[in-house]
């Protein structure tokens, strides 16, 4: 082959680079342009919602995992619904009566979410802030879309359901890759119940551990937390299973019922140290906890709680 020709293969266009969903995802986690609203929102949430009882029913703390993930299914459930109804003659009335449910299984929801979203990472907050604004947008399509059809306008109150079903899959997107792809509401613990067949391991000498005052120790490659009150010493998992913070450099508190916590120095979620169950969220799952003993040469030894 000539140079000539070559050179025109050479020069030939370029394959086109679609953008894909997953790059614009991607890119969202770093638009520090977001930061700024996030820091606001993020504020006033945290006032509303002090630490207690409604904060930690909002996260989910009482049945033991997130409480918004299950909580979508409703107004997604209902929406699409609706918008298959939309399509069949004669279904105006449960068309209607389905995004009307669906409104309304969108308070909770977005309430939940907002709880969830206050306590994340920034880049998670990044991507969870164009999710509400998604979901948010659906919301008030779907609100317009029910106003429509209660006046009788059913052509219109059609095509808002079908615009509010499109900015509810590209929120429902978002949501995804917040849950699957940055794991925000999964456990961040170390598993160890792989550890229980295996019996007592030797952690460490008692006397090289200060009396009440918390400190990280190693068994095998998992990080444990690790507590001595006088003769009592209580081991945790040290990744907080919210979103794996460093528990051996929270604060050590007392709750109302006088048992020994710890708490969470990034999120604020609280633990008893006995047995690693949740008092105050964002967390939800139970911390995993080890028993413990000291042999008579007064080494530590411990074993997970089954």
């Amino acid at each position: 082959m000539n140079r000539r020709a070559s050179s025109i293969f050479r020069r030939g266009p370029r394959p086109q680079v679609r953008p894909h969903p997953l790059d614009m995802a991607e890119g969202l986690e770093q638009a520090g342009v977001l930061d700024r609203a996030i820091r606001v929102i993020s504020g006033g949430v945290q006032r509303a919602l002090p630490p207690g009882p409604v904060k930690d029913a909002l996260h989910g703390v009482p049945v033991g995992h997130p409480a918004h993930p299950p909580l979508t299914d409703l107004p997604m459930g209902c929406w699409m619904s609706s918008a298959v109804l939309d399509l069949i003659p004669g279904t105006e009335r449960a068309s209607s009566a389905l995004v009307a449910a669906g409104l309304a299984g969108a308070v909770p929801t977005a309430l939940t979410g907002l709880a969830d979203w206050s306590a994340l990472h920034r880049e998670q907050q990044r991507v969870g802030l164009v999710h509400a604004m998604g979901t948010a947008t659906a919301s008030v399509l779907y609100g317009a879309s029910l106003v429509a059809r209660l006046r009788g306008r059913y052509g219109a109150g059609r095509a808002l359901g079908f615009a509010g079903l499109g900015a509810l899959l590209a929120g429902g997107y978002l949501g995804g890759h917040l849950a699957f792809r940055q794991a925000a509401g999964a456990n961040h613990a170390d598993q160890v119940s792989h550890l229980v067949p295996l019996g007592w391991h030797d952690l460490c000498p008692i006397a090289d551990l200060p009396d009440g005052w918390p400190v990280r120790r190693t068994l095998g490659y998992i990080s444990l937390f690790v507590l001595r009150e006088d003769d009592d010493v209580h081991v945790l998992a040290d990744r907080c299973s919210h979103l794996a913070g460093p528990l051996h450099q929270g604060r050590i508190t007392v709750d109302d019922d006088g048992d020994t916590c710890v708490v969470c120095p990034w999120h604020g979620s609280t633990f008893r140290v006995a047995d690693g169950s949740v008092v105050h969220g964002p967390a939800t799952g139970r911390q995993p906890a080890f028993e413990t003993r000291v042999s008579d040469e007064g080494t530590v030894q411990v074993r997970p709680l089954s």
